[in-house]
């Protein structure tokens, strides 16, 4: 868990062509292109879901604490001291411990990656006592989402909502093991959504902000709605003077990632290769001053200040000082929201990007490759 974060004569041919093909379809002579569907990553309880009312935080707790899991790791990790001058083992154990959630009834659970990142070992323990050796199916570094699976059936799982509806002022909370102390219910409110700017760099994540207390150990574990639902993963916590801020993956997103690592072991995330920066009034006066190659306007929006060879922006000839107002139709008004729009993309597809250059509308289609993996 992080602590404290600064962080798409030929027309008669055709026509009867186009008619052959329809008659071999009617007469069952042509098959059809199969469609194939993401993995299914959780199960559907039986039950509808609560409606909010007089004790809708135990109702939730009921419903969902079940499923709730204390995630173990061992991590086997070099002692240089002991192996070049035999101060103790060549190896030595450290031990984490973080939470998840049951999504599926034959052992499918949502973690973070950093809770099970390295790990050697994962026990998965449920609150009814039960035990299991885990196995790590994948993780995301970006996203901070993993998925581990345990060999079980019948266990108990959370209902997936929907983070996308999500509004500051509704009922949010959290379940989880912080400092080993389990099944820790702590509750609040949607504090903001969409949270960009609060982990720190890198981050492809439109976090949740809740003011549910939130600590070591709750990584990895539901946020949860007054439905009973599991809207976010608890992620990170930003510690200040007088209170804390938690942060939360959406589960929209998190489920999103889980089927990619399900079907393919890795997430996947789309690049075009440019470096933003958010453009002010003031900074585009500045950028004028200097007697740069290019002139921008004096506005608020998302500068392209680099195109990086070779990659797909360059391949769409897109130019430095373009501005970047729309990615497939959504409109985007800084770095970060573009950023979390290509990723909303599929490699390969095609982008389209309503850009300005030199005050004149343009758009260009760019087809993102996949982002390279550090090793």
């Amino acid at each position: 868990m992080q602590r404290s974060i600064a962080w798409i004569g030929i027309a008669l041919i055709g026509t009867s062509l186009s008619s052959c093909a329809q008659l071999r379809q009617q007469l069952g002579l042509e098959q059809e292109t199969p469609v194939t569907l993401p993995p299914v990553v959780n199960d559907e309880p039986r039950t509808a879901p609560l409606q909010p009312g007089e004790n809708v935080i135990v109702k939730a707790v009921d419903r969902v604490g079940p499923a709730v899991v204390r995630i173990d790791t061992v991590k086997e990790v070099n002692n240089p001291l002991g192996s070049m001058f035999g101060f103790g083992p060549s190896t030595q154990r450290q031990q984490g411990q973080g939470s998840g959630f049951i999504t599926r009834t034959n052992g499918l659970i949502f973690t973070n990656e950093h809770v099970v990142r390295g790990a050697d070992t994962v026990a998965v323990t449920l609150p009814d006592g039960r035990s299991f050796n885990g196995k790590v199916l994948g993780g995301d570094p970006l996203t901070d989402v993993a998925v581990v699976k345990v060999v079980a059936e019948n266990l108990p799982v959370a209902s997936l909502g929907d983070s996308n509806t999500l509004r500051p002022g509704e009922w949010a909370i959290a379940i989880g093991n912080p400092f080993g102390l389990n099944n820790t219910v702590t509750a609040g409110i949607i504090s903001a959504v969409g949270r960009t700017n609060a982990i720190g760099a890198g981050q492809r994540v439109p976090y949740i902000q809740t003011d549910a207390a939130v600590n070591p150990g709750n990584s990895g574990g539901p946020l949860i709605n007054a439905s009973g639902q599991v809207i976010g993963m608890n992620t990170a916590i930003r510690q200040a003077p007088g209170a804390g801020l938690s942060f939360a993956v959406p589960i929209n997103l998190a489920k999103r990632i889980a089927q990619q690592i399900v079907s393919t072991g890795q997430a996947s995330h789309p690049f075009i290769g440019v470096q933003l920066r958010s453009l002010t009034p003031q900074l585009a006066r500045e950028i004028n001053a200097t007697g740069n190659t290019c002139e921008v306007p004096e506005v608020n929006g998302v500068l392209v200040v680099e195109v990086v060879p070779g990659t797909p922006a360059a391949e769409a000839g897109i130019q430095q000082c373009d501005l970047i107002q729309k990615v497939d139709g959504a409109e985007v008004s800084n770095p970060s929201e573009v950023q979390l729009a290509v990723d909303r993309g599929q490699v390969g597809e095609p982008m389209q990007l309503m850009l300005e250059r030199k005050g004149q509308p343009l758009t260009v289609e760019v087809r993102p490759k996949e982002l390279p993996r550090k090793s």
